[in-house]
């Protein structure tokens, strides 16, 4: 083969490449029109219907975020919704956020000693603009030695939603919805963009049961989970009537043991007692 064939093998390779490129570009901006377009569109109005449905009910709903060193923090939703949509030629954006104050009430009144931990926790409450830390002890140089917690002020949690036609998904960020200063991302293909997800979306906002972050599993791969938990069962089982076994098997071992041992005792003191006797019976002959 000459080097005319191999650079017209290249050639053909490379167009091949880009066409398969501009058909995956026509495809992504194919989907963002027919279903992310619309999509997003409907899955605003299903968020404007549901902050403007839980801000009237306003169901109280508390939950709790672990703050090292400190203990948890308690948040109420305030159910203040901001709800806002941004359009562009090839591209949308939702973006959600609402308030949720800091139940101080419930949440623990503590006492911090010790400079490691005083840092620690002044840390984590300066991290996220959380007040309520107060020192309270300072030793001669200004180093903090004593200080009193107890979580007051607000956590703003947020979601935003966006699609384009250059990536051809949705792409869901939330913050500050399962941990303080986390982040929960989830990236939806356009065939899952439908109303049952916009339905998991919004009981994951109100704080509802819901499977947003389950990842959903084939049907073979279900079935070898399935499987593989009843053998841990069944194993399990075997283990504990094995250990049940042996437990009763050295009871058994035990009491006959015992029998034995009260058994050898019995006879050794007939024996002793034999003897005794013969002794006995020598010293009638001498006299």
């Amino acid at each position: 083969m000459g080097l005319l064939d191999d650079l017209e093998q290249e050639a053909q390779r490379r167009k091949a490449g880009a066409d398969d490129q501009d058909r995956a570009k026509q495809e992504r901006e194919a989907a963002y029109r027919t279903q992310l377009e619309p999509g997003m569109a409907a899955m605003y109005e299903y968020l404007s219907k549901l902050t403007q449905n839980l801000s009237f009910i306003k169901p109280r709903k508390t939950f709790r975020y672990a703050l090292p060193g400190y203990g948890d923090v308690v948040l109420q939703v305030e159910h203040e919704y901001d709800l806002k949509i941004q359009s562009q030629p090839a591209s949308k954006e939702i973006k959600l956020s609402f308030p949720c104050p800091i139940v101080t009430d419930e949440c623990p009144n503590v006492e911090v000693l010790g400079t490691t931990k005083i840092k620690t926790v002044a840390g984590a409450f300066q991290r996220f603009h959380i007040g309520g830390f107060t020192v309270t002890k300072k030793d001669g140089n200004g180093e903090a030695l004593a200080a009193t917690a107890r979580a007051r002020g607000r956590v703003v949690l947020s979601a935003v939603f966006s699609a384009d036609a250059e990536s051809g998904v949705v792409r869901l960020q939330f913050a500050n919805f399962d941990q303080l200063g986390g982040q929960q991302t989830k990236t939806v293909a356009p065939e899952q963009f439908n109303e049952a997800l916009y339905d998991e979306i919004g009981r994951y906002i109100a704080r509802e049961p819901n499977n947003l972050f389950r990842e959903a599993l084939p049907d073979d791969y279900r079935k070898q989970l399935r499987t593989k938990v009843q053998q841990e069962e069944m194993k399990r089982r075997w283990e504990a009537q094995m250990a049940q076994r042996q437990r009763e098997e050295l009871a058994e071992m035990e009491r006959q043991q015992g029998l034995a041992g009260k058994l050898t005792k019995v006879v050794d003191q007939v024996k002793a007692g034999s003897l005794f006797d013969k002794l006995r019976g020598l010293v009638k002959k001498d006299k």
